[in-house]
């Protein structure tokens, strides 16, 4: 099987990780490199021995030699740039969120063809505890399903040493704030343990952002939420809860559960370490029982392996990536939906 020939637009921190990822894959070739900063994509090249730098993304995509590329960019960037990169016949894998809104996804969607598009968003659902949750309820072992929910809360650090990025809590350079920056981790690992198999209609949110008192926290001007919770009705009665805060006035936890009604799963998407799984399951004429589905250790570093291999493969053997454009647009409207209640405070129906 030939290699897919990758290149890598954008040499930021993550843009490092692909580029480590493209020397660990088993079905990528490390064929290019650009960025608007040169020395920083001539550092990346040697680090990871790139084949060729590239003085422009247009320089790369007019290479033949070139099937797919990485967009390493800010959501800002990456919109114009992956509907370029479709035209010009590669394969594409967008970093996280996919896109500042939905608009921007369809224009995705419609440049597409026959390309594989991927998002990143499929770190943590790359993991094989993920697939062995998703075949738990898959059984059926948890009944009918009623809830999915996530919790992620990080306590405040104080104020960081260095100036925070601009980008990070901005609707205009990220689409959001922490609920796309960790709640689309969140939201594609239970989809995914859930077999892509909720369909939402209707979502009631509420986001904050930092709190007045804790200054430098964000950059000036920034304009997205440090705190988000919502609940999302989906078909079948099911409900999605979703909650994630930085800068929180409370310790840090985090909490990832499928419940039905014949029993439900406690999961764990970060801790790879120290990574357990326990499925809680009633009976007729017994109490409750708890057993651990999964207590294997896991490469905390494979996180920023699945991506790139996962769309690699998925190039190289005609099957779908684990988040494909068209899951990633599920979530895209999801979130739009959450940031239109929020603005609105009204429950806003979900296409």
């Amino acid at each position: 099987m030939r290699k897919v020939r990758v290149g890598l637009i954008g040499c930021g921190v993550i843009g490092r990780q692909h580029a480590a990822a493209a020397g660990r894959s088993e079905c990528a070739e490390f064929a290019g490199v650009t960025d608007v900063r040169g020395e920083a994509a001539m550092e990346v090249a040697r680090q990871h021995q790139a084949a060729k730098v590239y003085d422009s993304a247009a320089a790369m995509l007019a290479d033949r030699n070139i099937d797919a590329v990485v967009l390493a960019l800010p959501a800002n960037l990456r919109c114009d740039l992956a509907v370029e990169s479709l035209k010009a016949g590669k394969h594409v894998l967008l970093e996280k969120p996919v896109a500042r809104n939905m608009a921007e996804v369809r224009r995705i969607q419609q440049a597409q063809g026959d390309r594989v598009v991927a998002c990143c968003s499929c770190r943590f659902s790359g993991y094989a505890s993920s697939r062995a949750a998703a075949q738990v309820v898959a059984r059926g072992d948890l009944g009918r399903l009623r809830v999915v929910r996530f919790r992620g809360m990080g306590h405040d650090r104080g104020k960081p040493a260095n100036n925070p990025p601009a980008w990070r809590v901005s609707h205009e350079l990220n689409g959001g704030g922490i609920f796309v920056n960790w709640g689309c981790y969140d939201l594609d690992y239970i989809m995914g343990v859930t077999g892509w198999n909720l369909r939402p209609r209707l979502a009631l949110a509420q986001c904050w952002g930092p709190a007045p008192h804790l200054p430098g926290r964000v950059a000036p001007g920034s304009d997205a939420e440090t705190h988000a919770i919502a609940l999302v009705l989906c078909d079948d009665g099911i409900v999605l809860s979703m909650e994630r805060c930085e800068f929180g006035s409370l310790t840090a936890q985090t909490e990832w559960q499928i419940v039905g009604d014949r029993g439900s799963l406690r999961l764990d998407m970060v801790n790879a370490e120290g990574r357990q799984m326990i499925l809680d399951q009633n009976h007729e004429t017994e109490p409750m029982k708890s057993s651990v589905i999964w207590s294997q250790p896991e490469n905390n570093a494979d996180q920023h392996l699945h991506p790139l291999q996962d769309f690699t493969r998925a190039i190289a053997t005609g099957d779908k990536p684990l988040t494909s454009l068209d899951r990633a647009a599920v979530m895209q409207k999801i979130t739009d939906a959450v940031y239109e209640s929020a603005r609105t405070g009204q429950a806003v129906a979900i296409d």
